[in-house]
């Protein structure tokens, strides 16, 4: 069976949204579309149009989809005034961020303290309108095999990068393509991308949304490391990020589980 990726790099604006489509069979991953400003449909319009014509969806979205446990404790009885016996990262770091870090080396914006807090908010909201459109309950996948029609992930594209052996940072600004193209062409060995990659190109988003099909395709291949504290992760969210391979920046080992697959040569 195949399985719809749908790859989100969210954002309070949507028009800075990048969103990449691609399918996933037995370990091989296609980028089949890629949608940049240019697109005529909202973003929940176009995802419930994929979610409904496939037999079963796999929604990856780049922001984060749940908040520190210790944040609502902490301010669930606090008044103004009072202190706070609270160490800092631990109120406004989720435990999956901490793991990002220390296993990648790249830390995630931290959605208690961040402006990163406002496009977690727009990304829920994002999924919360999908849902109403398709009338399916979308939850978060915690295993490949999920068994509902459509599910989601949380991913961070800079940590994929690093799982690659790839450079997760410079290429954000306009004037940095050629850091984008060598990243595609390194993405190239990973996955099938269309042949003309000029929206990934010209916007980082949209390439940042590609990298998002990609942890969706580790995800579903089993590739991605899993919470320990399942528990948890599921009150905080988890960031799903393939287990680390040649790859870019310090402390990083070369073991993992499999190979991963792209279908052929793009």
């Amino acid at each position: 069976m195949s399985i719809t990726i749908i790859g989100i790099d969210c954002a309070v604006d949507e028009k800075n949204i990048g969103v990449a489509v691609g399918e996933f069979s037995g370990e091989c991953c296609t980028v089949l579309e890629l949608l940049g400003r240019g697109r005529t449909q909202t973003i929940p319009q176009l995802a419930s149009d994929f979610i409904q014509k496939s037999e079963k969806t796999l929604l990856a979205l780049d922001a984060p989809l749940g908040w520190p446990s210790s944040l609502g404790q902490a301010l669930f009885s606090h008044s103004a005034g009072d202190a706070i016996n609270v160490v800092s990262n631990s109120m406004f770091r989720r435990e999956t961020d901490k793991f990002v870090k220390s296993e990648y080396g790249k830390q995630p914006l931290d959605v208690g303290a961040d402006r990163i807090a406002r496009t977690a908010l727009a990304a829920l909201e994002l999924l919360g309108s999908i849902k109403e459109l398709t009338g399916l309950e979308i939850p978060l996948a915690w295993e490949p095999d999920y068994p509902e029609k459509a599910a989601a992930i949380e991913v961070y594209p800079a940590g994929s990068l690093v799982s690659y052996g790839l450079t997760p940072v410079g290429y954000k600004k306009k004037e940095q393509r050629e850091v984008r193209q060598d990243i595609l062409k390194g993405l190239r060995k990973h996955a099938q991308l269309p042949s003309d990659l000029t929206l990934a190109e010209e916007d980082a988003n949209v390439l940042d949304a590609i990298i998002c099909v990609l942890a969706g395709r580790d995800f579903l291949a089993g590739n991605a490391l899993a919470p320990a504290a399942l528990d948890e992760a599921k009150k905080e969210g988890w960031i799903w990020i393939k287990r680390k391979s040649n790859a870019w920046g310090k402390g990083v080992d070369s073991t993992f589980v499999r190979q991963n697959v792209p279908c052929s040569s793009g």
